[in-house]
């Protein structure tokens, strides 16, 4: 696809405020608490204390019976009314090729519970502590059954059962390569490397909790589901036709603004399903707020993924072969994304920036009696550049060679663009090794070790991490449609279905259009989160400016268009002679005009619109090379990062300010990954973190300056806009390069490697227990 010419980027480079943050910050917010209660029932939902039981009996009558309920459901309600249930991607086969087979996943438990804190009943009242109390006299009957937790042990023998349909618990089964071929590489290889690589599970924190409302129009008899979802298109359509088997178009979903959305609020939950079974039973509005502890019992976890990784070198530090067996964690129930994201996601990438000769790759996932695991920043591409990226610090420390150097004398070249990746995947761009010179030198790399003394005279130890990533971003869609219109009253609207969260789309469509129309930021109005209005693939994956950044820029070339032929006819010239600028169409050569807005007026409805739709080439693929120096006190355990700088390829950057800030934030989070962040389970299924008390996150102080320099000399060749996606960019690149910076801090000792997170804990033990062997060794 060609790139546009720089003067034609839509306002490319530049660093435009965000225009979101003066309402967020007033107070002027739109989130769905803050919408009116308007005489609104509430809805609470009683969840099972036992994470693998059997429901011998529910009794409801006493809630039924309390002041203010109006209803009580339960699974068997739900059954009985033909109440569907939440579909996921079933393409894939198991490890005998037998098709996918995992349990159905139904908005209220019926027959058996999976997992700790899956909804078992439902109670709607006239208020939400009355459904509470309420919820609290439901009486269930348990036959407690034997759980597993772990993915890696439920593939055991007698390991107990998830889902009769998958006895060894493998939902499905990936692989990837030539065995054979890559056996003989490590039979020849001067060098062999392995490590054990665990990606933790973790829990989404995004600010503001689950919520949802439904309320039946009385007019048109439609449904009306208020929800936080970063794809309202696809919500629309599970929740209509998925769900409450009615046509989609019987069902509008509107969303406002969201506190955050990483991923967990990417699909249909339970909980909002339940809302909109409840408004169309009741006629009546219906809402559902989660507390906290209900994003940790009930929402989708991110990461679990365990896996053993080898590469076979030549004496140059040359891969020969690479080696990974993987198991994924889904958790009880798999999510929409919940196989894809370790069967097909994480092997996009965990090859890395690398030219690997020979690959091969194995990966399960694997059902435990256990939240389910779903979409998280990253979704996948974290843990495949963790693995790959640990593998190639640990192959430079073993040969005894520089990590720069190992990475040069593995790296795909400029020269070998279009590359294609050993699982077919094709990266269109990239210079990679421009990204390590340049962030060597941004990071001070020759000073590293005169900070390394200055640190060791005060007992500390001293680290630095490097890592090397790639993403794929864009999602499963690489098209988006919007609406774009001029009105009477001046003013240009924009209909979008991607979703703001945070990302400042605002911002940057506002940018875009401002800049290629020539009309004032203040006159523009960008609209999402209404499916009556646009509807598209949503907010995933990273792909919201350069696949509906590109739609935009369609768009506005339509709207042009289009004015222009309806100025030909108004000014009685030919269209070839109507130039368009600063909003006004005026004759070539004479002082014949009109303004974009006078022809809207002229319109049907006082609007001159465009219905266009943008499409892209391929999914885009940032890239970077980050690199932190950490010191840790040997007393404590305690890590620091005290040093963070990255130069990131996002291709061609229209915000840099944003991109910058989503690197940050990016950064932050794969900080918590790699040192503070872990979900823990005790062997019977019941969640040890199910709070802030026992979930630890970093905070403001533990984030050290983040150096950001966005490079866009190798800009993506799949969109006309040259724009790599880069929101997820930092929790990519950022736990191996911190995780890398710790273990060569602890080098010295002998330590070679620890599971993440790095907590005090666990490293305050591995220094005692490799000072402890040393001194025997000594003995």
């Amino acid at each position: 696809m060609n790139i546009l010419p720089g003067n034609m980027r839509f306002g490319a480079g530049q660093p435009v405020k965000r225009l979101e943050d003066q309402r967020l910050l007033t107070g002027k917010g739109q989130f769905l608490d803050d919408k009116p209660e308007d005489g609104a029932l509430w809805l609470h939902v009683l969840r099972s204390p036992h994470a693998h039981a059997k429901i011998v009996s529910v009794d409801t009558r006493a809630a039924a019976a309390m002041a203010d309920v109006i209803a009580v459901y339960t699974g068997a309600d739900l059954v009985a009314d033909d109440v569907g249930t939440l579909p996921t991607l079933m393409v894939f086969a198991r490890p005998d090729g037998s098709p996918m087979n995992v349990p159905p996943r139904r908005l209220l438990a019926h027959g058996i519970v999976r997992f700790a804190g899956e909804a078992v009943a439902a109670v709607v009242a006239k208020s939400r502590a009355a459904a509470q109390e309420a919820a609290e006299a439901i009486a269930v009957e348990y036959e407690v059954r034997p759980a597993v937790v772990d993915p890696v042990a439920a593939t055991k023998e007698g390991a107990p059962v998830v889902w009769e349909g998958a006895p060894d618990n493998v939902a499905a089964a990936m692989s990837y390569g030539d065995a054979a071929a890559v056996e003989a590489a490590f039979a020849k290889a001067a060098h062999v490397v392995s490590l054990e690589v665990v990606s933790q599970r973790l829990v989404p924190s995004a600010m503001e909790p689950r919520a949802s409302i439904a309320e039946v129009e009385k007019k048109t008899g439609r449904l009306l589901l208020h929800v936080q979802s970063q794809t309202p298109g696809s919500t629309r359509d599970l929740l209509a036709e998925a769900v409450l088997k009615r046509p989609k178009e019987s069902v509008r979903v509107l969303v406002g603004d969201i506190g955050g959305g990483f991923g967990q609020k990417t699909g249909l939950y339970p909980e909002d399903a339940l809302v909109a079974y409840a408004a169309t039973r009741l006629k009546a509005k219906v809402r559902w707020r989660g507390e906290r502890t209900d994003e940790f019992v009930g929402g989708t976890h991110g990461r679990d993924l365990t896996s053993t990784a080898e590469m076979a070198l030549d004496a140059r530090g040359r891969v020969l072969a690479y080696r990974v067996r993987s198991i994924g964690g889904t958790g009880a129930y798999l999510s929409g994304a919940g196989a894809i994201i370790p069967l097909v996601l994480g092997p996009f990438v965990q090859s890395g920036v690398y030219d690997l000769p020979l690959v091969h790759y194995e990966v399960k996932a694997v059902m435990t009696h256990t939240a389910p695991v779903g979409a998280y920043r990253g979704a996948g591409r974290p843990e495949g550049v963790f693995v790959v990226e640990r593998l190639m610090d640990a192959a430079a420390r073993q040969i005894g060679i520089d990590p720069r150097a190992i990475r040069k004398v593995n790296f795909v070249k400029p020269a070998q663009m279009p590359y294609t990746n050993p699982v077919g995947q094709v990266y269109d761009s990239g210079a990679f090794a421009h990204m390590l010179d340049r962030s060597a030198k941004l990071a001070d790399w020759d000073g590293f070790a005169a900070r390394k003394r200055a640190a060791k005279k005060k007992g500390l130890l001293y680290g630095r991490g490097l890592t090397s990533y790639i993403e794929w971003t864009g999602g499963r869609a690489h098209n988006e449609k919007v609406s774009l219109h001029a009105t009477a009253e001046g003013r240009i609207v924009l209909h979008s279905g991607t979703q703001a969260m945070g990302q400042g789309l605002q911002t940057s469509y506002s940018q875009m259009i401002a800049a290629s129309l020539g009309i004032p930021l203040d006159k523009i109005d960008v609209v999402q989160g209404d499916t009556d209005l646009a509807t598209g693939f949503g907010s995933v994956g990273s792909r919201s400016l350069f696949v509906g950044g590109t739609a935009v820029a369609v768009s506005v070339n339509d709207l042009i268009t289009k004015a222009r032929e309806k100025a030909s006819h108004l000014l009685e010239a030919s269209a070839g002679d109507i130039e368009y600028r600063d909003g006004s169409l005026n004759v070539v050569g004479t002082d014949k005009r009109v303004s974009l807005f006078e022809i809207a007026e002229k319109e049907n409805g006082g609007r001159l619109s465009v219905d266009s739709e943008g499409e892209v080439d391929g999914p885009s693929w940032p890239n970077g090379t980050h690199i932190c120096e950490v010191e840790i006190d040997p007393e404590t355990g305690i890590t620091r990062v005290v040093r963070y700088t990255t130069v990131d390829d996002v291709g061609v950057a229209v915000n840099p300010m944003l991109v910058t800030g989503q690197v940050h934030g990016g950064v932050a989070q794969g900080i918590g990954q790699a040192l503070y962040e872990a979900v823990a389970y005790d062997a019977e299924g019941q969640l040890l973190t199910a709070s802030y008390q026992d979930y630890c996150l970093p905070r403001a102080g533990d984030i050290p300056p983040i150096a950001v320099t966005l490079d866009g000399s190798a800009p993506c060749r799949t969109n006309p806009l040259g724009a790599k996606g880069c929101g997820e960019s930092g929790a990519i690149g950022g736990p191996p390069c911190i995780t890398n910076g710790v273990m060569d801090a602890l080098s010295d000792l002998g330590i070679t490697s620890i599971t993440t997170p790095l907590s005090p804990m666990k490293v305050w033990q591995a220094i005692r227990d490799a000072k402890a062997a040393r001194a025997l060794a000594l003995a």
